[in-house]
């Protein structure tokens, strides 16, 4: 839930800009806000924000934007998401309580994450299922039996949410009793398809879904601005997952980002047989000889993770 009320945390957490603040708590709503308002600057994206916090390690979002900016923000916030999703949804800030410090392996990493759902589960040993939209019918049948194999054997299916393998994969562990956390390339308030309006909102209330993308530019940007956001998910998925699988994926795919990612972040890169035997395919032999796994049989993947730890 994203609410004012205010989160305690050490002082080495908060003002790194300077030591002479002590021990304060704060309001993930106006972490929030000010996050937001970085956004609203010309030329925001995730690697200039990224840079900002380098630049001044430890600050909070609220430490780098005027105090009568944040205000401002906020409430263009509060109206634009509305008492309905802010009470549904919460908010996890870098360097405040339950942020997950595996995604600073990512190359840019976001200091703000939106969610809703149980956060519970990005502690659990999480594996990425991703490919195609428009997949083939045995990409959707190998993307249903890898979630199933994965459930199996104590892992968190995590994928993106789009039609095709990401829908597979998430449906199949579902239906198999597993859990299955969704990253989606939208601001929480939308639906990308507009068919699997029902599944996320199922994940979101029985698993869990999260979000980067910024309510505020996101409303004010046209659609194929907004389009940058999917790939800029997979950086993060990658970062939140021990491993990510490649079910199937054309030469374009955004899919690839997620490839290139997990090998930059030293996570396990699993790729089917089936992509390689696509003569048109170039990218599974490049990323094969920088230390991607072929897999010639879905078994092979849980030989290789093995068995979930347990989590109790």
């Amino acid at each position: 839930m994203l609410t004012d009320a205010a989160t305690p945390v050490r002082d080495s957490e908060v003002y790194g800009l300077s030591s002479m603040f002590a021990a304060a708590p704060i309001s993930p709503l106006r972490e929030a806000a000010a996050y937001e308002s970085l956004w609203l600057g010309d030329g925001a994206w995730f690697k200039r924000i990224a840079d900002l916090f380098r630049e001044n390690p430890g600050a909070l979002p609220s430490e780098l934007v005027p105090p009568g900016v944040v205000d401002d923000t906020l409430e263009k916030l509060k109206s634009f998401v509305g008492k309905e999703l802010l009470s549904s949804m919460g908010v996890r800030v870098h360097g405040a309580g339950e942020y997950p410090d595996k995604l600073r392996d990512a190359d840019h990493p976001v200091e703000i994450l939106y969610y809703q759902g149980n956060w519970e589960l990005v502690d659990t040993p999480g594996v990425a299922v991703v490919g195609t939209r428009n997949p083939s019918p045995e990409g959707v049948e190998n993307a249903s039996r890898i979630a199933k194999s994965l459930v199996r054997h104590g892992y968190t299916v995590v994928s993106g949410l789009a039609k095709g393998i990401d829908t597979a994969a998430h449906t199949a562990a579902m239906e198999f009793g597993g859990n299955t956390v969704a990253v989606i390339g939208t601001p929480l308030s939308e639906v990308y398809p507009k068919e699997n309006g029902a599944l996320q909102a199922e994940i979101a209330r029985r698993w869990l879904v999260i979000s980067q993308v910024p309510f505020l530019r996101y409303e004010r940007q046209n659609y194929k601005s907004n389009s940058l956001f999917f790939p800029a998910r997979n950086v993060t998925m990658s970062a939140l997952t021990r491993a990510t699988v490649i079910v199937e994926a054309g030469n374009t795919s955004g899919t690839l980002v997620q490839a290139r990612a997990a090998l930059a972040q030293k996570r396990k890169l699993f790729i089917l047989e089936s992509c390689f035997r696509n003569q048109s395919l170039t990218w599974p032999s490049k990323f094969e000889k920088e230390g991607a796994i072929r897999v010639r049989n879905i078994r092979e993947i849980v030989d290789e993770l093995g068995e979930a730890p347990n989590q109790d």
